[in-house]
Order: structure tokens, then sequence, then C-alpha cells
């Protein structure tokens, strides 16, 4: 399995379609883009700025629930991609012992930025479709910006002889 963290939830354009960006924490960092519902969208959204509703919502409501059955959330998997569609598991340990619930990818996200569970995809599943990520044009500009200012400093009349 490989190690997710969550990039954030974007709104892709010209479609105006919420998507979850999930990256590789460690390694090649490759990008795990999956298109998420509205809904969804605000879940992650409200739980990444650590807005508290007065009345729990649907995966705070979830949340309580595991936790009166004593069971707790101990990490989500992104498993696969079917027919262009992701699934993910929920990891759980109960009194009986683990139990492994299959999810929507965006519900189990939804859950693990509440309660601090650690993301992961398989293996497969990011050699599959995990995207390079693509060095951004900040960075270009900031290192030819650099050469240029080591050019400067350095350079002497005799150099363009």
């Amino acid at each position: 399995m490989v190690p997710l963290e969550l990039i954030g939830v974007r709104v892709e354009v010209p479609a105006n379609t919420p998507m979850l960006l999930l990256r590789e924490a460690e390694g090649r960092h490759r990008l795990l883009p999956i298109y998420i519902g509205s809904p969804e969208a605000s879940a992650i959204h409200y739980a990444l700025e650590g807005v508290v509703p007065p009345r729990p919502l649907t995966h705070d409501l979830t949340l309580i629930l595991l936790g009166e059955l004593g069971a707790t959330l101990t990490k989500v998997v992104v498993t696969e991609m079917r027919d262009r569609t992701y699934f993910a598991e929920l990891h759980l340990a109960t009194q009986a012992g683990e139990k492994v619930v299959s999810a929507r990818p965006s519900d189990a996200i939804a859950l693990a930025i509440r309660c601090a569970a650690p993301m992961f995809a398989s293996d497969a599943l990011i050699d599959e479709v995990g995207q390079e990520p693509v060095i951004e044009a900040e960075d270009d500009a900031a290192e030819i910006i650099d050469e240029f200012k080591d050019f400067i400093e350095n350079v002497s009349p005799e150099d363009f002889e």
C-alpha cells in the first residue's frame, strides 16, 4: 500500500466538477485525481476548514455511530478503478476484530479527514492511474531567476571576449 496525503478539493474548469486530489506521500509523489459530487466536496472542505455544524452532518454522524458501537476507523484504502469508477475501503477496528467495509473514495476521505485516519492507495491502483506531477511554472521561473542572479553576480568583462 502507498501512503496518501490529501492535497485538496478543486473545481475542474470548464466542467465545473469537483475533484479530490490525492498525492503519494513518499517516493514519486504521483497524483490521484478523483472526480466527486458537490455534497462530498463540501463535506471534505468543511472538515479541512474545521467547520463545526450546529448538528452533525452525515460523515460526522457516521463517526459518532462508529464510536457508540465501539468501532474506530483505522485507515482508508483506495483500492481500484473499475469502469472509470474508483472504489475504497474503510478499515474498522471493532471488539470482534478488524472489519472492512466498501465505500466511495469521497466518503472514505471525508471520514478519514474528520478522525485523522491514514489514507492509502493500493500499489496496483497507483501504478495504473497515478499521474506524475507537473513541475510548476513558478518553480521554473524561480530557478531561471536564481540562475540569472548567479550569472550577474559572477560575470566579468573577460567573459565577453
